[in-house]
């Protein structure tokens, strides 16, 4: 969707994206940095323009004969003015673009109007002949840099016009003018000259700083952008030279390759395990391409891990150095995420087998129990309670594949945790022909009475199920083997399940929660998955653990809590 500009902008649209086109600007900007740098430049010429004029009266008066003392009155004056105000800050306290955009402002009056008037006044007076008309070149020079066109024009106007007077003054004195006159047009038609040359460099120097300012701000945006996006990506990127010195590395590429945290720059050579990237490196800059590979880095304790390498190279453009772009990813993230894929994709398929096999599966029920009555006490009765066993078997799978297809959508709700637990623990020892008490086998521990939770009610009471199944199942026969806990850990609810004998192998523990994954012959693999996706449906999470006292097993469902976030479960 084209996004619009705000009222007053004008720009052009380029694929949906707008570059603004800001308007001229003023030949300075009020409180810039860049109208202070010409200010302080423009009050240091006046004062080396009036120490000057200083001194050039003191030698002309041991060269010929002395000024007049009014000449040189003026010329202190101006000089200890001009000099005071370069060097004392609290007179060029609120100058700014603004202030000296008007004649009536005192700051203009300090900075351009006193030196039209005295530069008149002394070209006026002084009877030498000497050609004052040259000072007006920096008055007006300043007002082309730091005023708008028309004070700049109105400037020069105004020492033309001073100029003018004073050789009207002269014809009134009876003295002969053409000189002064041709002067004055002279030098007046340079400072317009001036004025319109260094106005329109101005307003061209402050456009292109303005620009750059914004191609500077939009280069360091994107530079923000491009480095937050790279140090957010899971996969690792590393910038390295011809030299095999490394120019940058994400965080990811800092963990998979174990580099500190604080250095800036590394040698690939200097690492010994980092040989293997030194040879894709060399590999890749003699293939010249994109390139892919597998490399095994080595770790601490004699492991390794296998990392997959796409290495990229940049465009040389005006001479500019190639870098290669090396993008890491562990090999176990890419069999996880391949894995997920698969699974997801055989959820659907599964869900729809299930579904076409409901209806066979209930006919297949339905005759079954027919055939049942009519063979009642005779020699075919076993076989029906067989076929009816495996109906309900195959049913139970069916149902367990649809409840964890995907697209059903949770319908999470607010439960009293602490009486269904307390039900569905009654109800599972009561199937299994255990007590609930001290000395039991079975032992149930519920902190609080309604503490409250957020989950689906028949989804927890199968996920308790299942974990109370898988429980008893691998539990030894002693006082306490199968132990239920619920308890309140901040926002959220934990309940534990403990079955109490041998640990669970490592090779086993990593495949828990695998769909399809089962140890027992006749076990369809599907409980635990089956819990692991309920409760992340519901915003809650399961984990195994060997207890803390070494002698358990222990699964922990984390719930939530009304009001509480969506889970950062750590």
């Amino acid at each position: 969707m084209e996004s619009t500009l705000p009222p007053g902008l004008e720009g052009v649209s380029i694929r949906g994206h707008w570059f603004i086109e800001a308007p001229p600007p003023e030949p300075a900007e009020a409180g810039s940095a860049a109208f202070e740098r010409l200010y302080r430049a423009f009050l240091a010429a006046r004062a080396a323009l009036g120490l000057a004029l200083l001194g050039a009266q003191f030698v002309a008066t041991l060269l010929s004969a002395p000024p007049a003392r009014s000449t040189l009155l003026l010329s202190l004056a101006y000089a200890a003015m001009a000099v005071a105000l370069w060097l004392v800050p609290q007179l060029r306290r609120g100058a700014s673009a603004r202030n000296l955009a008007r004649i009536s402002s005192v700051h203009w009056w300090l900075a351009i109007g006193v030196d039209l008037v005295l530069f008149g006044v002394l070209h006026a007076q002084d009877p030498s002949g000497v050609n004052y008309g040259a000072l007006f070149v920096l008055p007006v020079l300043m007002s082309a840099v730091l005023c708008p066109r028309r004070l700049a024009l109105a400037t020069a106007a105004i020492a033309t016009l001073g100029m003018l007077a004073a050789a009207a003054w002269s014809l009134l004195l009876g003295v002969d003018v053409g000189l002064k006159t041709t002067q004055a047009g002279l030098v007046g038609g340079g400072l317009f000259a001036v004025s319109l040359l260094a106005s329109e460099l101005s307003a061209r120097l402050a456009r292109e700083e303005k620009a750059a300012r914004g191609s500077m701000a939009l280069a360091r945006q994107q530079e923000l952008l491009s480095r937050l996006v790279i140090d957010e990506m899971q996969e690792g990127v590393l910038v390295v030279d011809r030299r095999g010195r490394v120019r940058a590395m994400n965080p990811a590429a800092r963990v998979l390759l174990g580099a500190a945290d604080g250095a800036l720059s590394w040698q690939l050579r200097e690492r010994a395990d980092w040989l293997p990237l030194v040879q894709a490196l060399e590999e890749a800059y003699i293939l010249g391409n994109r390139t892919e590979m597998d490399v095994s880095m080595p770790m601490e304790g004699g492991a390794s891990r296998s990392l997959r390498l796409r290495l990229r190279f940049t465009r040389q453009r005006g001479g500019s150095e190639e870098l290669c772009v090396i993008f890491l990813e562990d090999n176990r993230d890419l069999l996880a995420r391949t894995r997920q894929e698969k699974l997801a994709a055989m959820g659907r398929v599964s869900a729809g087998i299930a579904h076409e096999i409901r209806n066979p599966l209930a006919a297949i029920a339905q005759a079954n129990a027919l055939i049942a009555e009519d063979v009642a006490g005779m020699r075919a009765e076993p076989l029906t309670r067989m076929v009816a066993s495996n109906v309900q078997r195959l049913k139970r799978l069916v149902d367990d594949v649809t409840e964890v297809a995907p697209g059903v959508q949770p319908d999470t709700q607010v439960l009293d945790v602490s009486e269904l637990v307390h039900e569905t623990c009654v109800d599972w020892a009561g199937v299994n022909g255990l007590q609930l008490g001290a000395r039991s086998r079975f032992q149930l521990q519920i902190d609080l009475p309604g503490m409250p939770g957020l989950f689906d009610a028949e989804h927890l009471r199968r996920v308790l199920v299942n974990l109370l199944d898988n429980a008893l199942r691998h539990a030894d026969d002693g006082v306490g083997a199968v132990r239920v806990r619920l308890a309140r850990d901040g926002d959220v609810l934990v309940l534990v399940v403990r079955s109490a004998g041998a640990p669970v192998p490592p090779d086993v523990e990593r495949h828990l929660f695998e769909p399809f994954f089962s140890t027992r012959s006749r076990g369809s693999g599907l409980g635990l998955y089956i819990c692991r996706e309920l409760c992340e449906r519901h915003g809650g999470r399961i984990d195994y653990r060997r207890a803390a006292d070494g002698a358990a097993n222990e699964f922990s469902v984390r719930l939530r809590m009304p009001g509480a976030a969506l889970p950062s479960f750590s």
